[in-house]
């Protein structure tokens, strides 16, 4: 496998294998604690969302095939928040272990920073060492364990909240 490529997305040609990926996440591990896949239309709904916010999708290819994907939204819907971000990363399963993550990761924060956010939030399920160990390696400090605030696959399911400041705090926000 050669080294993937990571790219912004502005046009819809990479939804449909971006669905294939988040959607055997929902089928087959606790990445998302969503229960059911979702549909193209569904999903075309939220790019046009993300494009309407200014809000980025990245995609890793390997010779031309999307291999993994990642985004970042709004942490909470308060106006309080504006300034901080959860983002998400998924990985087709035939290609995670390869470092993929790690190579989508860093242009997601490196956004937020360009957009004059302070903190991004990753919502990692516990049991997923790979993806802590990933976020610990780029500077991410757990804040927070929710112990058996999921249900998924007949059984409880933890929560951790890991954090990233983007910035040193030392600046007044601009308004919106």
């Amino acid at each position: 496998m050669t080294c993937p490529a990571v790219r912004s997305i502005g046009v819809t040609p990479d939804l449909p294998t971006i669905l294939d990926i988040y959607n055997e996440a929902v089928l087959n591990t606790t990445a998302s604690y969503d229960y059911e896949p979702t549909n193209l239309e569904a999903r075309l709904g939220w790019f046009d969302a993300k494009m309407e916010q200014g809000l980025p999708v990245f995609v890793a290819q390997d010779q031309g095939t999307v291999v993994g994907w990642g985004s970042y939204g709004p942490f909470r819907a308060w106006p309080g928040y504006l300034y901080t971000v959860e983002h998400s990363v998924y990985v087709a399963a035939d290609q995670r272990g390869k470092g993929i993550g790690r190579r989508l990761l860093p242009p997601l924060i490196e956004h937020a920073r360009a957009k004059g956010l302070h903190a991004m939030i990753a919502g990692i399920d516990a049991d997923n060492a790979a993806s802590l160990r990933l976020h610990e390696g780029l500077g991410f400090v757990k804040v927070a364990h929710f112990r058996q605030v999921g249900w998924k696959f007949d059984r409880w399911l933890d929560l951790v909240f890991l954090e990233l400041l983007l910035d040193d705090g030392d600046r007044t926000p601009a308004r919106p």
